[in-house]
């Protein structure tokens, strides 16, 4: 973790599965952009892997989050390793047809997408489609993708555009009406 609660304590990111975590670079630089607004937040991270950026979101003061992946065995080991279990529900499933079925129109403050690279191109739909359903009004939307080829949500305004590395993070919000 780079800050917060939880700050110099590494996450774990068992060897042989098929997680990125977001560098500690880029997490310090999102969450410098973010600032104020992750204290009380309600988070949404899909793709979360090791589950790094809503731990950092806890860590830092959010309220409660909610972490979506096919596979949350790389993210329970670190909310259980951190005492989180309270504050965070785990979601094991397909995070774009998690957010195509919703039904209980539950909104967030910040939404972190960090899908697989390779899979930026199958995603983009279903994600332009069914974020703003999720994002709070003057909540953000933090999606990272591959630098050579940025998953854009036209669905949402972009605020800042920056790149880390093979990394390319983008933080949105809803557009001024």
């Amino acid at each position: 973790m780079t800050g917060g609660e939880f700050g110099g304590r590494p996450l774990l990111a068992p060897r042989g599965w098929k997680v990125r975590p977001t560098s500690d670079r880029a997490r310090e630089a999102i969450f410098s952009s973010l600032g104020v607004r992750v204290a009380g937040a309600r988070v949404l991270d899909l793709y979360c892997g090791t589950g790094a950026l809503a731990i950092e979101a806890l860590s830092r003061g959010a309220e409660r989050a909610v972490l979506v992946d096919r596979d949350t065995r790389p993210a329970l080991g670190n909310v259980e390793r951190l005492g989180l279990a309270a504050r965070v529900d785990l979601v094991r499933a397909d995070a774009g047809d998690w957010l195509a079925s919703r039904t209980n129109g539950e909104v967030y403050d910040l939404v972190f997408v960090d899908a697989p690279y390779k899979l930026a191109d199958l995603v983009a739909e279903q994600l332009d489609t069914h974020l703003p359903g999720v994002l709070a009004a003057d909540g953000r939307a933090v999606v990272e993708s591959g630098a050579r080829r940025p998953l854009a949500i036209a669905s949402l305004e972009q605020l800042r555009q920056r790149r880390y590395g093979a990394a390319d993070v983008s933080i949105y919000g809803r557009a001024a009406s």
